[in-house]
This record gives C-alpha cells, sequence and structure tokens, in this order.
C-alpha cells in the first residue's frame, strides 16, 4: 500500500492536483479502482504537506442486489463520511430510452448526478479512479473510432458546474490495483451493467492485451507518447523519466 500510494503522490504533485485545506469527493462505485483511490487518498492525507479532507460518495444507478453497506462500514473504518446518491438512470438509459449506444448516455448522466450531489454537498473537487490502463484504452478509442489524437484530462475543470475532476491513479497500472484488492480484501461491490463487458471500451482492452504479447512495451510507448505530444493537460510540471507501473 505504501508503494502504491507513493504513485498516487507522484500523479498528484506532478499535476498539482491538490491544495491546501481542500475537501475532496472520492467517486465510490464500488469496483477495485475506485476503493484503491479511496484507501490510497485516505493513507496520503495522514502526511501529505497539503492538508485535506476526503468525502466518499456514491451513484446508486438503480441496478438491482447492489448493496453498498460494505463501503459504508469501509468508510467509516477510514473516519470519511459517506454519501449514496439515488438515481434511475438505469431504468432511463435500457428502459425508457433503450439507447443503442447507453454508456454514452449513461456517462452524461452520471456526470449531470455527481455535479449535482456536489453542489448540494458543497464540495469542488471530486477525484475519480481512472488509472494508467483508463488512459491507453481512451486514447486508442479515440485514435480507432474517431480518428483523432486525444484523452481525458489529469486535472479536468467543468466550467458549467464549477467542480474539478483529477485522476490520481494515472501512473498505477490495473494489474497493480488488482493485486491491491486480492492483498487487501476490498469490499468490492459488483458490477451487473450488462454492458460491462460488451462495450467499445472492452474490445479496445482485449486488443491491447493481444498486441502486447507481441509488443511487452506497448502500453508504456503509448503512455509517454501522451505525456510527451504532449495532450493538453497532460505535461507534468516538471517533466521526469519514470518507471513504468
Amino acid at each position: 500500500m505504501n508503494k502504491f500510494t507513493g504513485l498516487i503522490r507522484r500523479c498528484v504533485e506532478d499535476y498539482s492536483m491538490i491544495k491546501d485545506g481542500e475537501t475532496i469527493a472520492v467517486g465510490v462505485s464500488g469496483g477495485k479502482d475506485s476503493l484503491a483511490l479511496l484507501y490510497a487518498l485516505s493513507s496520503l492525507r495522514t502526511y501529505y504537506p497539503e492538508k485535506f479532507e476526503l468525502h466518499a460518495v456514491t451513484l446508486d444507478l438503480g441496478f438491482e442486489d447492489m448493496d453498498f453497506t460494505p463501503i459504508g462500514d469501509l468508510c467509516r473504518e477510514l473516519g470519511i463520511p459517506y454519501t449514496v446518491k439515488k438515481t434511475n438512470i438505469r431504468e432511463i438509459v435500457f428502459e425508457d430510452r433503450q439507447e443503442k449506444n447507453p454508456c454514452s448516455l449513461c456517462a452524461k448522466m452520471r456526470r449531470g448526478a455527481l455535479c449535482g450531489l456536489l453542489n448540494d454537498l458543497g464540495i469542488s473537487k471530486i477525484a475519480l479512479g481512472h488509472h494508467y490502463d483508463d488512459a491507453i484504452e481512451t486514447f486508442m478509442m479515440s485514435l480507432i473510432y474517431e480518428g483523432r489524437l486525444s484523452c481525458f484530462q489529469p486535472v479536468t475543470e467543468l466550467d458549467r458546474s464549477g467542480i474539478t475532476q483529477i485522476r490520481p491513479m494515472l501512473y498505477a497500472s490495473e494489474a497493480t490495483i488488482t493485486g491491491l484488492a486480492r492483498r487487501y480484501s476490498f469490499p468490492i461491490v459488483e458490477n451487473p451493467c450488462p454492458m460491462d463487458k460488451n462495450s467499445k471500451r472492452y474490445m479496445i482492452k482485449e486488443l491491447i492485451r493481444s498486441l502486447s504479447k507481441e509488443y511487452p512495451d506497448l502500453k508504456s510507448k503509448i503512455f509517454g507518447a501522451i505525456q510527451r505530444l504532449p495532450l493538453e493537460g497532460w505535461k507534468p510540471h516538471e517533466y521526469r523519466k519514470r518507471p513504468l507501473p
């Protein structure tokens, strides 16, 4: 956990993600990524020179059999306030609209619901659990499906809502997070979404996995290209060559 938290701290410092005195919401879906972020930020706040508080938040999308009680128990153990907001996003996306591309609508609705929740809580910054592999997959999705070089940014200012999104896990690989989840027995809440393994992102993930067998350093080259181009918002304040996750 100390090594993992070190990766998070390095990313936070490279992109000036945290300011002294802030309260940062942590988006917790119940999956391994968001739980790893929650653990790491909880650890980081105990010694980071810029003092900050945390508030975990979850959107209940309306899927049956999703019990967030274990997340609430974990937050109490870590001394972090926890808020769950119930929504009807599943009903709108899969029943009312029956979208051909449900992931896009779902993402927009989740973003709107999160911004509304944060405004209600009086919090203007949220940490999201996107990691190293997510950035590579997003870059490849933009290239293959849209014909452009693009990726989400480490720090994103949502001007209309006044919310700032930060992604402190961009130096942590999915394999590292998976190992951490097993070692620390994360209280994972399984995702019942029917698109979980039937999306464009999943197909890109499989493509990268296949190509990496032939080109083992493929991921590091893509991630390095994202920083060195650099894509907008991706140049670290003081670029240093780093060991790969």
